[in-house]
């Protein structure tokens, strides 16, 4: 009977393995398929066919048609990656980020653009605007704001003067982990980390190393690659740069807020054309006379009135470059995210009567709200 059994499952497998086997060619025969037509896509637009709106839409509705048993997030995943590979057909996209490779900014580039996409490591977010300023490559990746730190000032302040637009953004949970060459704490002289992950982390560290000395580097990436020479260091940073430099995950999240998330935006020279259906847009605005009573109201009201919700207000000192006149202390400007695009009816009638209360106002750009 047992043998019996045995041969009736060896039978059953045989055939569901055929079965796949029969799946995967005609897999295979559809993807190149659609590689073909993408390619004829890009032929008619005469370059790149990378449409940030377009993604969004091919995404969210495979994951509105999804009948499962795959969940909507990894239906998403694929196909983000079929995607990036038939646009490599016609021109991989260089995108730059904040790097070396094992950074949060690496896996949020990998997410938004696919492993097909060729990825340009910076040492400094300055770096990741002048290479695509430069021409150097046709994108960026920049985290802009923390859920725990709040705001990537140094983000702010260069959206005041860069040319680029913001064309797309991306969240990523931070799971933040402890990593050493060898086992245990033993011997642990020294922690590297970036500064950011220091205070994410804060009250674990106090409550588990106490007195371990912390030295704050350019990225977790170095810090892992920092710890991968020193067998006394550990090393704080996401499982990715553990495996890239061959480290040992001691303790695996260790945020202090667990649902720690940051959010990342693209940069390129120009945002989304068209509409996604589900779309922000993010401004750079100033008041006339922002010390006068209810002048930074008078700036808002206009999108009230319009029923355009705002998703975040956030000032920074203004720069002297924005300002036909010399710009004195104290004066702001201010960064807004808006639901919507900016060729939606309400958004361009809120628009124009910002523009009247406003000193100045530039949109930075429309793009697809997260999707992935």
């Amino acid at each position: 009977m047992a043998n019996d059994t045995g041969q009736e499952n060896t039978e059953q497998l045989t055939t569901l393995r055929t079965q796949i086997d029969t799946v995967d060619n005609e897999l295979l025969s559809l993807l190149n398929q659609r590689a073909a037509l993408a390619q004829a896509v890009g032929t008619l637009k005469r370059g790149t066919i990378y449409r940030a709106e377009r993604e969004a839409q091919v995404l969210r509705r495979m994951a509105a048609q999804n009948s499962g048993p795959l969940s909507d997030k990894s239906v998403m995943f694929l196909f983000r990656e079929i995607m990036s590979a038939c646009l490599a057909l016609e021109h991989p996209l260089r995108v730059a980020y904040l790097g070396p490779q094992g950074t949060f900014s690496h896996a949020a580039s990998l997410r938004q653009f696919g492993h097909a996409a060729l990825l340009q490591p910076c040492v400094s977010i300055d770096e990741v605007f002048h290479e695509v300023e430069a021409g150097n490559t046709e994108y960026g990746v920049v985290p802009v704001e923390n859920s725990t730190e709040g705001a990537v000032n140094r983000t702010l302040d260069l959206l005041q003067t860069t040319p680029l637009f913001i064309c797309g953004e991306m969240e990523l949970r931070i799971h933040h982990v402890l990593m050493r060459k060898v086992e245990g704490l033993d011997g642990v002289r020294v922690i590297y980390s970036h500064a950011q992950s220091f205070a994410q982390c804060h009250d674990w560290i106090s409550r588990h190393l106490p007195g371990v000395a912390q030295v704050a580097v350019a990225s977790n990436a170095e810090a892992a690659r920092l710890a991968g020479l020193d067998a006394s260091a550990l090393a704080i940073a996401g499982e990715e740069a553990a495996r890239q430099y061959g480290l040992q995950c001691l303790f695996t999240h260790i945020e202090d807020e667990a649902d720690n998330t940051t959010r990342f935006m693209v940069i390129g020279k120009s945002d989304a054309e068209q509409p996604s259906g589900q779309d922000k847009t993010s401004l750079l605005m100033a008041s006339a006379s922002a010390s006068q009573p209810g002048a930074i109201v008078r700036l808002l009201e206009p999108f009230r009135d319009a029923g355009v919700s705002l998703t975040k207000l956030e000032s920074r000192p203004a720069r002297q470059a924005l300002f036909p006149v010399s710009v004195t202390p104290w004066e702001y400007v201010f960064f807004v995210d808006i639901e919507g695009h900016r060729k939606d009816v309400s958004v361009q009638a809120a628009l124009e009567r910002v523009k009247t209360e406003a000193s100045f106002l530039r949109v930075l750009g429309s793009y697809p709200r997260c999707v992935l």
